[in-house]
């Protein structure tokens, strides 16, 4: 194992602990996928189920699909939904907007320093505004 690759293990193992995760083998090599670079990822069930498989690890989708929702579940991470039907997992938990690039199906972010949300609609009685989520669908000119 190369320092590189125990490098990236150690990162995701400092991941899972900050949430008091369990470090199965499977999360774990998922984690150091994630955030084993340092970098904030946006990733599908899909893209991260085809880095596994490229790294050699044997998870199947399903658990991909789990681990991404007990990530999410611990505060890891945060799940962007987009046309309602395709989920986005986000490793970066600031409060930030979204770039969504139509022709290629990616999300980036979106720099949160050119925002201004000057009021959001008061929330209907009995119900609390748990998140606001900005997507901004770009399509190239």
């Amino acid at each position: 194992m190369d320092s590189m690759t125990r490098d990236a293990q150690g990162k995701g193992s400092d991941w899972l602990a900050s949430a008091n995760l369990r470090p199965t083998r499977q999360r774990l090599a998922l984690a150091a996928l994630l955030v084993g670079d340092g970098h904030n990822r946006h990733v599908t069930a899909e893209s991260l189920f085809d880095a596994s498989r490229t790294a050699g690890e044997k998870v199947s989708l399903a658990t991909v699909y789990n681990t991404l929702r007990a990530f999410c579940d611990a505060g890891l991470m945060r799940e962007i939904t987009v046309d309602g039907s395709k989920s986005y997992f986000d490793t970066n938990m600031d409060d930030h907007p979204h770039f969504y690039w139509e022709d290629t199906g990616s999300l980036t972010d979106a720099p949160a320093d050119q925002l201004e949300i000057r009021r959001v609609p008061t929330a209907p009685d009995g119900a609390e505004i748990a998140k606001v989520d900005v997507v901004i669908r770009l399509r190239r000119s």
